[in-house]
């Protein structure tokens, strides 16, 4: 079986480890002052960010296309026609229906397309679960299962300092996005499970605040104590990250998975500030190949 994702939904791991667990990850495209970019050991989010500061533009994004999906399913399938293909939440993204439409258009492929409903960790700790248990031998039915799982228990909530990148990637409301920029206001967003979508959760004046705000968001669902699965993350803004790992070693015993940046395919639509955390009961993992 082979597995395939997406950039929004690929484990914050190095390219070895990506590799070494045989996870083949499809592109998302940014585009800044008319140069399309991918992530990839050729260009790094930290670049972005620089092009990103002296740009008087904002980026754009946009998925693969169901031709791009196609061709990686034909390659594999060359090997083994079993594949299961893990994305981004549909909610916040088209790449799934490019995923569908590419298996489509490779009937040699037995392709399992899943929504992981959320993205970044979240939906990284999906995949490479998936991978795991593929690699022990454990049928796609089985996997999936696992899957649903992980995303029942599993939650991923973000704060930023600035809601300009937001707004014009149409991800909240424009109004009370201008609103909230306009009284200085830092919004704890989440995804909410239904249709993997944000939510806003709260909101607070000042960053630190905010993130004294996730971590009380994360105690509403887990009593102080609690032993969590717990992993940072952030745009470009590693400080916050630490900060944000800080204030949660201080509540719960967690087990941290190392902090890692966001793709910059998302953070193209956060902007450079942002800081989140994924987090489940760490006994939803306990039998992970």
């Amino acid at each position: 079986m082979h597995i395939v994702t997406d950039d929004g939904a690929a484990p914050l791991l190095p390219a070895q480890e990506l590799a070494d667990l045989d996870i083949h990850v499809v592109p998302l495209n940014v585009t800044l002052d008319g140069i399309t970019y991918r992530e990839g050991p050729d260009f790094q989010p930290t670049e972005f960010y620089q092009l990103l500061a002296a740009s008087r533009h904002l980026p754009t994004t946009s998925q693969p296309s169901a031709g791009q999906f196609a061709e990686m399913y034909r390659t594999l399938a060359a090997s083994d026609p079993e594949i299961l293909s893990v994305h981004i939440s549909s909610g916040l993204s088209g790449t799934l229906g490019s995923a569908q439409a590419g298996a489509a258009l490779a009937p040699e492929a037995r392709v399992t397309c899943v929504d992981a409903k959320t993205l970044s960790a979240a939906a990284g700790w999906q995949t490479e679960a998936a991978a795991r248990a593929a690699r022990a031998g454990w049928a796609m039915e089985r996997i999936v299962a696992l899957l649903q799982r992980i995303s029942d228990a599993s939650n991923s909530i973000y704060t930023l300092k600035e809601l300009r990148y937001l707004i014009h990637g149409g991800r909240i409301s424009h109004m009370k996005g201008l609103i909230a920029s306009l009284l200085n206001i830092k919004p704890m967003i989440g995804v909410e499970k239904e249709r993997g979508t944000y939510v806003q959760m709260g909101q607070a004046r000042s960053f630190s605040n905010a993130l004294r705000g996730l971590v009380d968001l994360v105690a509403k669902q887990h009593a102080p104590g609690s032993a969590l699965r717990v992993q940072a993350l952030h745009a470009d803004n590693e400080e916050g990250a630490a900060e944000l790992r800080t204030l949660l070693d201080a509540r719960f015993a967690c087990t941290w998975l190392p902090a890692g940046r966001i793709a910059l395919v998302l953070g193209a639509h956060t902007g450079p500030t942002m800081v989140g955390v994924a987090f489940a009961p760490a006994s939803a993992f306990a039998d992970i190949p």
